[in-house]
């Protein structure tokens, strides 16, 4: 009797993933990563301070770009395939423990957060060995990876063993090395999936506006009052700006253009910048927002510290100005009025120390209804063509002197 042929190392993920959507299982260890950038969150609130606010950000692009790494890897395997699930769930379990760590991954505990992290990174960079077997491309970048990581890895256990300065400059060091490592080892070896690529860091995006809104849940400890209720809808209406921000527009052509992009080392270097890259203070900016928002809703009548105050309004502008950086990545665009809301929102941060809590939340609000507003005045033709599937007709270009009219492209928010 025919058997089915047996699998013995993961397929490409490509051929399984036709219309690129991100499995079941991806989002089932998406969860474990909730839990991590919730303990980041309770870092800097249990620390409200510069220096706390340095090792909330620390842990958290420690744990991006392990999180990194496995988007990119379920682009070259099937992570439901076989034994590759196993490999997962052992992975998630170190995930776990580092998510338990980060309260004390600056004290106590920063051997095992290191430990944990090396187990989760392994995993990872094993089964990106396993899929470049046939694949002499893939392998040079995965060992190039491996030598980055290791390097990270190493300095990160070097810090368990330090305090102060000095440790928390190794983990900068170790996170700006194993970061460049992408940079420095090429882009051309890499596989990807470009529409699960781009919807993978979308929800990744979700999760952590769904952290701005535990937030909220968190600070509310309190008898609910006529203050506290006012403050969590503003919040609430924070957090769907910053929705609309990104998934209105933005994230619609940066698919589009990586999608355009085709396989190759063009199409890579796009992911790496505009997804590995700039959606870590995208992420970031989100977290520090969850920070303001869970000390707003603890006292709406008191006025935010200056630490927390910079947190809130200064992570609003680094979102904002994360897609000004994103917008230029993929079309070689400036978003103006972007910029001017990240300006104005850190003008604010000496005026938040003055009032209470909840003017502060309300000013940065109607701040980004307002920049919303105009976008969809400014854009609306372009949007409502490109949320319709329709052709996009570009603005013209201005004429350059002398030279003939230069190509033009499509303004997009």
């Amino acid at each position: 009797m025919p058997t089915a042929p047996r699998i013995h190392r993961p397929q490409i993920a490509a051929t399984l993933r036709q219309r690129g959507e991100v499995t079941p299982l991806e989002l089932f260890f998406d969860l474990v990563f909730v839990l991590a950038i919730t303990q980041c969150t309770a870092l800097m609130a249990d620390e409200p301070t510069w220096q706390g606010l340095a090792k909330g950000l620390l842990v958290l692009g420690v744990l991006w770009w392990a999180w990194v790494g496995y988007s990119w890897l379920t682009s070259a395997v099937d992570p439901e395939e076989g034994a590759v699930r196993i490999v997962i769930f052992a992975a998630m379990a170190a995930l776990l423990v580092i998510a338990l760590c980060v309260p004390q991954a600056f004290y106590d505990l920063g051997l095992v957060f290191a430990g944990a992290y090396a187990v989760v990174r392994t995993a990872h960079i094993a089964l990106f060995r396993l899929a470049s077997v046939d694949d002499a491309d893939l392998r040079a970048s995965t060992n190039g990876l491996a030598v980055s990581t290791a390097i990270g890895v190493g300095l990160l256990i070097v810090a368990s063993q330090l305090d102060g300065v000095e440790q928390g400059a190794l983990w900068l060091l170790a996170l700006l090395l194993d970061m460049a490592g992408p940079y420095f080892f090429g882009a051309e070896g890499w596989k990807l999936v470009p529409e699960h690529f781009a919807e993978r860091h979308g929800l990744i995006i979700i999760i952590a506006l769904g952290e701005s809104i535990v937030a909220i849940g968190v600070g509310a400890e309190e008898t609910l009052t006529f203050g506290i209720s006012a403050a969590a809808v503003i919040g609430i209406a924070l957090a769907c700006s910053l929705w609309w921000a990104y998934f209105d527009v933005v994230a619609l052509v940066a698919r589009r253009r990586l999608v355009n992009a085709g396989p190759g080392r063009e199409q890579n270097e796009i992911a790496r910048d505009s997804y590995s890259y700039l959606h870590f203070p995208m992420v970031a900016g989100i977290v520090l927002l969850a920070l303001g928002l869970k000390k707003t809703i603890g006292d709406v009548e008191e006025p935010l510290k200056i630490e927390v105050a910079t947190a809130m309004l200064g992570g609003l502008g680094i979102f904002l100005l994360a897609h000004v950086a994103f917008r230029w990545r993929n079309v070689h665009r400036f978003s103006t009025q972007r910029l001017i809301a990240a300006i104005v929102l850190a003008a604010l941060i000496p005026l938040a120390v003055e009032i209470a809590a909840i003017a502060t939340l309300a000013i940065a609000t109607a701040v980004m209804v307002a920049m919303i507003i105009y976008e969809l005045w400014r854009f609306r033709e372009f949007r409502d063509r490109l949320r319709h599937g329709l052709p996009i007709h570009p603005e013209p270009e201005p004429e350059p002197e002398p030279a003939a009219p230069a190509p033009a492209r499509a303004s997009w928010d």
